[in-house]
């Protein structure tokens, strides 16, 4: 029904009912909401692309059921598993990114009386957005609880401290999924890490405690399929697969090289691990000292840049979340 918009001119001879708003520009500093439904009802997909401003710039809110903190609160490309604002294609059952640089996302999230999704634009540019947001109005059974996304990092991470993807949740729910963005300091391995989810009121001890970081993202052996196979090439090798995947390996020149920088993915969604009362997430980032003398190895803990995304869903009220870090923190050089 547009008549003036971002395709105005493109249609200035068609007329009403054709392609005259297909998008929205957005000023610097802007906050604009993309959406505002009556419930009840579920969101089922979103599709987006931005052009022209670094998807750390972008910074994704929803808000369930008129609360004043959002239960999302995340940069765009992290949301999507694109965390280092280059495309990287991802085929999986929660998000994918496809050619070119287009985000979806299929996370269900229901809602009983309304929802609001927001985006600000932290550039000092101006910046367009395409996007669909595609919803259902229906019943929602008593026992649906609420999607939730959140978004931390630590550039660097301080010595022989663990990164926390999760902490001060409060509630009943399950956690679905975790997204990583790890740029490594040192040369050689990086990844021997445990991940720990502390469940109902553990202390010291988590409830599920990894193997290593790329255990836990379903991989093995450094994610190196030369480490195994003479016939390979020594090198990191990228995969996108429906419930965990490396599909970012940003390389420096030669492998196993300070500042080399990933994207992982890993969801639960048919292992949902679920939690009563409380629930926090943390991982360690562990590497080798004396790495390429078996004699001389020791672990090394290490003081990357990890960002992370937890996904999770948990009845209401929110807890609120820490602080977002300001744009120069969340900026990637």
């Amino acid at each position: 029904m547009a008549t003036e918009g971002t395709g105005a001119g493109p249609s200035r001879d068609l007329g009403r009912g054709w392609k005259v708003s297909p998008s929205i520009d957005m000023a610097a500093g802007e906050t604009r909401t993309l959406a505002e439904i009556e419930g009840p009802g579920a969101i089922q997909q979103i599709w987006c692309v931005v052009s022209q401003v670094p998807w750390r710039d972008c910074i994704l809110r929803i808000y369930w059921d008129g609360q004043d903190n959002p239960s999302v609160e995340c940069p765009l490309g992290d949301f999507f598993a694109s965390g280092w604002n280059r495309y990287a294609q991802i085929s999986s059952l929660a998000v994918c990114v496809n050619p070119a640089r287009a985000f979806n996302c299929y996370w269900e999230m229901p809602f009983r009386e309304r929802c609001r999704v927001t985006l600000e634009n932290r550039s000092p540019d101006e910046m367009t957005i395409y996007y669909q947001i595609n919803y259902v109005l229906t019943e929602v059974p008593e026992d649906a609880a609420y999607f939730h996304a959140q978004f931390r990092r630590n550039n660097p991470l301080p010595y022989m401290e663990d990164h926390t993807i999760l902490d001060g949740v409060r509630g009943q729910g399950t956690y679905v999924g975790t997204y990583m963005a790890w740029g490594v300091n040192n040369n050689g391995w990086w990844g021997e890490g445990e991940i720990k989810f502390f469940l109902d009121g553990d202390q010291e001890w988590p409830t599920i405690c990894g193997t290593g970081t790329e255990d836990y993202f379903c991989g093995a052996y450094n994610f190196d399929v030369g480490a195994m196979d003479p016939d390979q090439k020594n090198a990191y090798r990228e995969f996108t697969t429906p419930y965990a995947g490396m599909p970012q390996v940003i390389r420096p020149d030669g492998v196993y090289d300070s500042q080399t920088r990933f994207g992982m993915y890993r969801w639960h969604i048919t292992d949902p691990i679920r939690f009563e009362t409380d629930l926090k997430v943390t991982i360690q980032a562990l590497g080798w000292r004396g790495w390429r003398s078996n004699e001389e190895r020791r672990y090394l803990p290490l003081q990357d840049d990890i960002a992370s995304v937890a996904f999770w869903y948990q009845t209401l009220p929110t807890a609120p979340f820490p602080e977002l870090p300001s744009r120069d923190d969340l900026q990637v050089n």
